[in-house]
């Protein structure tokens, strides 16, 4: 729910409580996000995304900057291989309808991860079944895993390897001060993937 106090500029109050949302969360969080990513492109293994709603949106958004958004050079530039399983809506349909929307993740999982593989699990509640089931698998088949909450976090916040959380009741603002880490993450990749040749 939002806890709105709206005073004579109802925009400007938003913008204002955006960031005081965004300066809670612990820099070193988003760091190790970094350095999980880092870890996967210098090791050659692929990062996946998932998420729902609006953290699914942030899925496909954050899979699309982390493939395109970190090359400085289009042509010779080492890749990083990232999916968001939030896209391929057939097949994500066709699990929830034919066995359960929990399974929607994890049986993508099966189909396409390794060892040493890295999932990225946004949820801002930190409880989503189909989020958490994916963790599960990944933790037990020699994936890293990295949460990303809001609210207090979740069942996700301590099943994940590491987490980057943003401590806000609203989930509109928590969704957006996770946009606003993963552009700085982007910034922050693309400077050290430069040095890799």
């Amino acid at each position: 729910m939002s806890e709105c106090h709206l005073g004579a500029n109802p925009a400007t109050d938003y913008l204002e409580r955006v960031l005081v949302e965004a300066r809670k969360v612990e820099v070193a969080e988003i760091e190790a996000l970094v350095a999980a990513i880092t870890h996967a492109y210098e090791q050659d293994t692929t990062v996946f995304i998932i998420g729902n709603g609006g953290s699914g949106a942030n899925a496909s958004h954050l899979c699309e900057d982390l493939g395109k958004g970190t090359l400085t050079d289009f042509e010779t530039q080492k890749r990083l291989r990232v999916m968001s399983l939030t896209d391929n809506t057939p097949y994500i349909l066709a699990w929830g309808n034919d066995t359960d929307f929990a399974r929607i993740f994890v049986e993508q999982l099966k189909n396409l991860a390794r060892p040493g593989d890295l999932l990225i699990a946004i949820s801002g509640s930190g409880n989503s079944p189909n989020v958490l089931r994916a963790v599960e698998y990944a933790n037990a088949h020699g994936m890293s895993t990295f949460g990303v909450t809001g609210f207090a976090g979740g069942a996700l916040r301590g099943l994940a390897h590491g987490c980057f959380h943003v401590p806000c009741l609203d989930m509109g603002i928590a969704e957006a001060v996770h946009g606003i880490y993963f552009h700085y993450l982007i910034d922050a990749l693309r400077a050290r993937f430069a040095e890799v040749r």
